[in-house]
Order: C-alpha cells, then structure tokens, then sequence
C-alpha cells in the first residue's frame, strides 16, 4: 500500500479539502506498505506525459519510506483484511510510524475504498477523502511503482501480483466449497433436467411402440413403468412366456393378467426385429435415466439433511433446494426476507401485476409444497406467507449454525400444520414462545443424547485398542 504526502500550499487544494491541509494517499499493493510525498500535482494534472514518463512523475512525487509483506502468507492476510475494510496491525503500525498523527486537523488521507477510509478515521481520527485527485493519483503511482522502489522489477511486480490473486481466490473458492450448497445447486438443476429429458423419452418410446403393442398404453399409464415393460416384452408374443416377471415388476399380478390378455388380441402390427432392436436399445437408455436419476434424487436428500437440514425437513428436499438455486447460494436465501422467499420464483408475475396494476401473487417456488395444495383457496395466501417466515427462519439456522441439525426445523414444521388446522378447524395453535420453548429442550436433549453417544463410542474403541493390546502382549 502506498502513502502519497502532498504540500496543498503548492499546488492548489483537491475537492473537500481546506487550503492548509496536506492530502495522504493510501493505494494497495502486493509487496508492501510505502510512503510518498506529492508536490505541485494539481498544476500538472492535465499534463498526458504524467502517465508515461516516470522521470516526470517523480518530479512531483519523493519517495519516503517502504515496508514490504514478509511473507505470502502475511501479504494474504493484508488482502483479505482490506477486502473486508479492515485496519490490518501492520498497516495500523506503518501508518502511525510515518504520518504526523499529532496534526489530525491538518492532514488527510485518500483511499480508494470508502469502507477502509472509514474505518481508518474511527481508528486513527484523520479525514478521509475518496475523490478529487485521489483516483488520479492512485493510477499514476501505480504504472511507476516499480521506479520508485529499488530492487522491484516490473516482472517480479506481476509475479508478486499473480501469487498474492491466487492465494486471494483460493481463499474464497474455499469459502464457497466449506458450504457446499453449490453441490444441491447443480443436482437439483439436473434433476429437472431429468425429469423433461425421461417425460420426452418415454413419449417417444409410447409413440414408436404403440405401433405394434398400442394396449400397453392403456393399460400402463406410468411413463417410467412404460419403458421399462418394453425393454422386458420387446415383442408381445413374448408377454405369456414373461408373464411372472412381468407380475414382479409392476408388483401387480392383475396388470400382468391384462397385458397377457391384451397382447393375445392385439390390433398392432407386426414390427421386424431391426425395428425391434432399436426400440430396445431407445428404451434401455431411458430405463438407465430413470434410475440415475433415482440414485441422484437419493443424493440430493442425503446432501440437504447435512447442509440444510431444517429446511428440508420443513417443506422438503425438492423445494428447499430450488429455493437455494434460485438464490444462488443458502447464504442469499438467508439473507431475504420472508417477503422475498414468498414469491421467489415468481418474479415475471409480480413485476407484471406491478405494471398493470393488478394483484400481486401470493406465492413462488413455495407452491409445490404439501400445505400450500392442502389448504382452501381463500387460505393459500394466509399459509405462504407463514410458511414463508417459517422458511426464512429455517435457512439462517442451516446456514449460521456451526452444526445444523433437524430439531428446531421439525418443530417450525409442527407449527405450520397447527396453523393450517387452524384455518380449517378454528383450533387455536399455540403460541411462538411455546413452541420455541419446547424446541429449545428437545434441542439439549439432542445434544445431551449426542454427547452420550460419542462417549460411548469412545469408550468402545478405548476397549478395543485395549483388547488388541492384550492380545499382542499373550
């Protein structure tokens, strides 16, 4: 970071600032913290030759003083801290080594970021400016850094550069891969994907089948069952030779009964075996998406009961993790209001209704839950939006919790089912403070249980390590 030290007396006064003040520039860098003094440069401000001959740049800026990072690893720390508009102690200690702090009132400092400017002037009590001539200032002494400081070469000054952007991005790659929420993102939006390209499949497979076995369709109305007969029956001359497996596969010996009775008068005509052979082939790769995309929905719940498992357990895997997707991580579904989360989904709807004056919708993406479908028409808008609070109640525990679990979510999932029997029955539910109540001791109980647990697990392993001991000493 450099210090930029400029006599206003010399060369006019920059915007916000008095005549008798001098004007401190504070710029980021990779190798370290430096210190300079600025001289005239307003008069020569408009001057092109500024920006590309250093001889003449240096003529109204002296070197004072350089404190470079000792190590990667601190240079990181620096970043991170400036990232986040906070007052690093080495900065502190370089700022307070080399600026008369004792003439606040007669100095001030330039920084790019107004978060940093702030929280330098709360802790060293100088003005802080982020306009006028700062920017211009910043860019110049960024091009001729190199010149300045002995030793430091243009290529060593990109080397410095690209390992301290490295370590900077790894450190929030990381960030995002602890959450893990990117993982529920992807599978989710696959599992739609799914869902469109196995409806389309299975069509065409009904389509092209249907020419030689056009009963099947009646009988099996399942998409997915569908494919998976015509990969068994292939021809349907075959059906009374297969019909026990055809009984255990649709677990149903009267499905089975009919489709034999079916195929024996059937109006379809005959295929030949090429045909055959690729309605086979078609439906095969259709059965082996239909139990990927199985085992992914198996994942996708495994995933949400560890990364956000109150929510999960409150309106389920499925929406719950489109909610996630559609806000792009669980930090930013935390972060809405319940407002937002209501009618996340359904955003083309509001600004329309906004447009034209018409009403609002009254739910998103929260729809598809199981009490938005049970409850009467006049009490779907009452129910989303309680079970939009409860949701946005659910997402800051999974995503501010060190380790999130079930007891507080199946608790907000209990209130929401007594407010929809209330809707219906008029049953007064309890009240926010009792059911918080109860889920606070259910909560130590769990904890207790877990500890107890862990404990006896320890002293298992204790027994075992001890029993092997013994073992080896006989």
């Amino acid at each position: 970071i450099l210090l930029l030290n400029r006599d206003m007396s010399e060369g006019g006064g920059v915007g916000g600032l008095s005549s008798t003040q001098r004007l401190f520039v504070l710029f980021e860098h990779a190798s370290g913290y430096a210190l300079f003094r600025v001289k005239g440069f307003d008069a020569m401000a408009g001057d092109a030759a500024l920006a590309t001959d250093a001889s003449l740049f240096a003529s109204v800026v002296k070197f004072v003083a350089f404190s470079p990072f000792a190590t990667g690893a601190n240079a990181l720390d620096n970043a991170n801290m400036v990232a986040e508009g906070i007052v690093h102690e080495d900065l502190q200690t370089f700022l307070e080594a080399n600026l008369p702090i004792e003439k606040k009132s007669k100095i001030a400092l330039g920084v790019l970021d107004g978060k940093l400017g702030a929280a330098l002037m709360e802790l060293l009590g100088v003005a802080c400016v982020t306009a006028g001539s700062v920017p211009e200032i910043l860019r110049g002494v960024k091009r001729h850094f190199h010149f300045f400081v002995k030793g430091l070469t243009p290529r060593s000054e990109v080397k410095a550069q690209l390992g301290l952007c490295h370590g900077f991005s790894r450190c929030k790659v990381k960030f995002n891969v602890n959450r893990a929420d990117n993982m529920i993102i992807q599978s989710i939006s696959l599992l739609d994907q799914l869902d469109k390209d196995i409806n389309t499949f299975c069509m065409r497979i009904r389509e092209w089948y249907s020419y030689h076995f056009p009963e099947l369709f009646k009988i099996v109305k399942d998409n997915h069952m569908f494919a998976k007969l015509v990969h068994l029956i292939q021809d349907k001359k075959n059906c009374e030779e297969k019909e026990e497996e055809i009984a255990e596969l649709t677990m149903d010996e009267n499905i089975a009964k009919q489709i034999v009775t079916a195929s024996k008068s059937s109006m379809g005509m005959d295929i030949s075996p090429m045909d055959l052979m690729n309605i086979q082939l078609f439906s095969t790769k259709a059965a082996a998406l239909v139990t990927y995309r199985k085992q992914l929905f198996e994942y996708l719940q495994k995933k949400m009961s560890v990364i956000a498992p109150n929510l999960s357990t409150l309106i389920g895997e499925i929406v719950g993790a489109r909610l996630i997707c559609h806000a792009g991580s669980l930090i930013n579904l935390a972060k809405y209001p319940a407002s937002t989360i209501q009618i996340l989904g359904a955003e083309k709807a509001l600004f329309r209704a906004l447009k034209t004056r018409a009403k609002t919708p009254k739910y998103g993406l929260i729809f598809h839950s199981s009490f938005i479908g049970r409850a009467d028409t006049p009490n779907k808008g009452k129910i989303s939006r309680y079970l939009a609070n409860k949701c946005a109640i659910a997402a800051r525990l999974d995503c501010f919790s060190e380790k999130p679990n079930a007891v507080i979510g199946s608790k907000l999932k209990t209130m929401v089912e007594e407010r929809l029997n209330f809707f219906t029955t008029g049953v007064v539910p309890k009240t926010n403070d009792e059911f918080m109540a109860e889920a606070l001791e259910e909560l130590a109980e769990f904890e207790k249980l877990k500890k107890e647990a862990k404990k006896k697990k320890k002293e298992k392993k204790r027994a075992k390590l001890a029993a092997e001991t013994e073992e080896m000493e006989t």
